[in-house]
């Protein structure tokens, strides 16, 4: 059910709310948080609230999308709101914000927030400087953006190191979820030797590719350059290099990888680009710090950009004959 409610105030929104959850039978019971979500008044708020629906499934929640139209235009706010089965899981109330309202997000936002109710705030496309200085950051436990939707995603992550505030985290980071399964459990099997460099493959504006980089380089304590390729999407390849022989993990089409170790035969592993629900709904589990994503951010100035350094065979061979020479 959708109803609209044009040209309209917060209090008559919440009115309404009471109203239908009175005579409908649609209850506020159950839910477990408030979702905040900040768009534009584009196409992006409709894929937000179908992603939104979808995490819905596991963490019934209000989902109360902020959709900020023209600063031109004249202040007004539109509202629908939606329940059954067009809001999944939830109660989803939309607010279009125009003119001087456009920038009213948050005094719109607080008479609809859940009592007692922890509240996670979400930008699905271009997030503020400091989301936690933010006013809807401010009022929310958790923030959420996403680097690979901003205009420059690698620049965005630079800002985030200085800006990051415990309850930020970042839709680039959770996409890693299975890439550093696969890379811990690979480390699980013999041989057991220790990881003497690494290497990351990925395309040049994958935000993903370069916290995987920081993330092996923090946890492993090895150096480890982030190598572009021209072909995307996202990861292409992961090396883990040891004396006996590296892991690889490679995955050209964004869909399928191949897990090559010594010792073993090649195995073939799903590594589906995780969709944006799939990601939301992971980072909705959680409402403390992401500890291992705020390491992972200051391990960034540590990756070495670029191809990794050849050494030349007759630097190698002098190399060897004074190793030799010193036993």
């Amino acid at each position: 059910m959708i109803i609209d409610l044009p040209s309209t105030t917060t209090s008559q929104v919440n009115k309404k709310m009471v109203e239908l959850r009175e005579t409908g039978g649609a209850v506020a019971l159950g839910r477990v948080l408030t979702l905040v979500i900040v768009t534009g008044d584009g196409t992006e708020t409709e894929k937000a609230i179908q992603a939104a629906n979808e995490a819905s499934r596991e963490h019934p929640a209000r989902v109360i999308v902020v959709a900020r139209g023209s600063k031109e235009a004249a202040p007004r706010l539109d509202a629908q709101i939606r329940i059954g089965g067009d809001a999944g899981a939830s109660e989803v109330v939309v607010l279009r914000l125009y003119g001087a309202l456009a920038d009213e997000g948050a005094g719109s936002v607080v008479p609809l927030l859940l009592p007692d109710a922890p509240v996670v705030a979400w930008w699905p496309t271009e997030a503020p400087d400091v989301p936690a200085k933010d006013p809807i950051g401010m009022l929310s436990h958790r923030r959420i953006t996403d680097a690979a939707a901003e205009p420059d995603p690698i620049e965005f992550l630079k800002t985030r190191v200085g800006t990051y505030v415990e309850g930020d985290t970042d839709l680039s980071w959770t996409r890693l979820t299975s890439w550093r399964a696969m890379l811990t459990a690979a480390l699980d099997l013999p041989p057991y030797e220790a990881v003497t460099g690494a290497v990351v493959t990925g395309a040049a504006d994958s935000p993903s590719t370069d916290l995987l980089a920081a993330w092996l380089g923090a946890y492993l304590e090895v150096p480890v350059h982030r190598v572009e390729h021209p072909r995307g999407p996202g990861i292409i390849s992961a090396e883990l290099k040891r004396p006996s022989g590296s892991i690889k993990i490679v995955r050209p089409d964004g869909k399928v990888g191949t897990l090559t170790q010594p010792g073993q035969p090649d195995r073939r592993i799903s590594l589906q680009r995780r969709e944006v629900r799939d990601c939301l709904a992971e980072e909705l589990r959680r409402l403390d710090p992401d500890e291992i994503y705020e390491i992972t951010l200051n391990g960034l100035a540590g990756v070495r950009r670029g191809e990794e350094p050849v050494e030349a065979p007759e630097q190698a061979q002098e190399q060897d004959s004074e190793a030799e020479g010193g036993a």
